[in-house]
């Protein structure tokens, strides 16, 4: 029933996005509505930083397409086999289950996207800026730095490898994968793995806002999509590691243009009502 169709994922991942907004921030998660076009309205940078969050996903999107047009025929697939083998074969032999893998299939298709989401919602009803800022900056710097990998750095995932001897779990659960969903994820976008980056810098950025309920509920599906990722056949030790790092570079740096952007809003505010004494 989740997986009939991307109709189905995207309102099921709506939903889920409203119920994590409330867990997260324990407030009515319909308010992070008006808080989120208040920001916009209010803050011509946040109005930028937003635009460019979308200008990005668009990107991301369109990637497949570019890549096609650039007609790249590098394949680093061997390269990435020959340095780590059969780890990935090991990690799916060892762990898998049948009970374990909607569980997996779930937290890969839906949490990813709705943690992404619903970090905004809780920031904004938190009314912690910098985290707010921060998480959009991260996003645009995780996909900024991901999409040149795609293009010119192709490796394919680990179950489409023949000599890896992974099995691709997800069509368990999911049999119609690859018409629904692949059109939005090319089978050379391996490196660095996005699942990976995405979840686990929204982790840290949890870690860094205080909020200990959205912490424990990011720290959570971080877990487990890095090991689905491995679980299902998808990804490469490399790729976990390359979106590893990824999460490190794109939360630390994120954190610091959020203040700096806070920072500079607050400064040229001090200034204006020091030359308007009387507003």
């Amino acid at each position: 029933m989740l997986y009939q169709s991307m109709d189905h994922i995207v309102l099921y991942t709506v939903v889920l996005v409203i119920a994590l907004v409330w867990i997260g921030s324990r407030r009515n998660p319909f308010t992070a509505l008006i808080e989120i076009g208040r920001e916009l309205l209010g803050s011509y940078k946040f109005l930028l930083l937003f635009v460019g969050l979308f200008g990005v996903l668009a990107l991301n999107k369109y990637e497949l397409q570019i890549e096609k047009k650039l007609n790249i025929t590098s394949d680093f697939t061997p390269s990435i086999f020959g340095l780590e083998g059969h780890f990935v074969q090991s990690v799916q032999h060892l762990f898998y289950s049948p009970w374990l893998t909607p569980i997996i299939v779930f937290f890969y298709i839906f949490m990813l996207q709705a943690v992404l989401a619903a970090s905004l919602g809780v920031y904004l009803l938190d009314n912690n800026r910098v985290m707010l800022y921060a998480t959009c900056y991260a996003i645009i710097l995780n996909y900024a730095i991901a999409i040149p990998f795609y293009l010119f750095f192709p490796v394919n995932e680990v179950w489409s490898y023949a000599p890896a001897g992974v099995r691709f779990v997800m069509l368990d659960v999911f049999p119609r994968f690859e018409q629904e969903y692949r059109p939005l994820s090319g089978l050379d976008n391996c490196f660095p793995s996005l699942h990976t980056s995405i979840s686990v810098t929204m982790a840290l950025l949890a870690y860094r806002s205080g909020n200990r309920r959205w912490m424990a509920i990011t720290t959570l599906s971080a877990v487990v999509i890095v090991f689905g990722i491995f679980y299902l056949g998808i990804h490469w030790l490399t790729d976990m590691l390359g979106g590893t790092v990824l999460a490190i570079l794109s939360a630390t740096v994120g954190v610091q243009l959020a203040k700096l952007t806070l920072r500079t809003s607050s400064e040229r505010l001090t200034f204006r009502s020091r030359a308007n004494p009387m507003r």
